[in-house]
């Protein structure tokens, strides 16, 4: 229940690529990272695994608020977020529109339901696939459509490397792991978040 005030509240970083600073709206029903100072971190470590061409098409799986996709909008052709939470994914167009970002796009749904061969055939297959699922990890229908599109590389943010590991072992076959960087976002605790950059292997 509302009282006072705003119905939200507002969290502001530098965009990567730009410098310029990005804000961005967070409702109570939305999720952002408790740790804002290190979600800098967090979100540029990713960006900078993933290695922007300029003319990346993006996918954001798991986009919250739209903060990873909105973070890295200035550095990528295009970012095509996706969320479960409705309430986030108006925040995310909310954001978009506050930071007059133009080329980041958002759909209300679970993953595993929105990532059919038709959106992606509508959407164009993505170049690189960022993805921060909750504890529980990707659901496995996500697995196999990436594995359908085979994007050149994942960037896979985990707040609960055990899954992650899980999750990675089913793309083994197609995937090398390169590199995974623990940023420790919850201090004084045993958790720890983990970023993992993927890359297509050879044919």
């Amino acid at each position: 229940h509302l009282y006072q005030g705003n119905p939200f509240i507002i969290e502001t970083m530098n965009a990567y690529g730009t410098g310029r600073g990005i804000s961005f709206r967070i409702g109570p029903a939305s999720f952002f990272q408790t740790n804002s100072a290190q979600a800098g971190v967090l979100y540029k470590t990713a960006a900078d695994f993933a290695g922007f061409s300029g003319d990346d098409a993006v996918y954001d799986l798991y986009s919250g608020i739209g903060s990873i996709a909105n973070y890295i909008a200035g550095a990528v052709r295009k970012v095509t977020g996706i969320e479960s939470v409705p309430s986030a994914v108006e925040d995310a167009r909310e954001n978009a529109a506050l930071n007059g970002i133009t080329n980041a796009v958002f759909f209300a749904g679970e993953a595993e339901k929105i990532l059919t061969p038709e959106f992606i055939a509508d959407q164009g297959n993505p170049d690189i696939v960022i993805t921060d699922p909750p504890r529980a990890g990707m659901h496995e229908k996500v697995v196999r459509s990436l594995l359908s599109v085979l994007p050149k590389k994942i960037v896979y943010i985990s707040c609960n490397p055990a899954t992650q590991a899980r999750d990675i072992a089913l793309m083994n076959d197609h995937y090398l792991v390169e590199k995974c960087q623990p940023v420790d976002m919850f201090p004084h605790t045993q958790h720890v978040e983990n970023i993992a950059l993927l890359s297509k292997k050879n044919p």
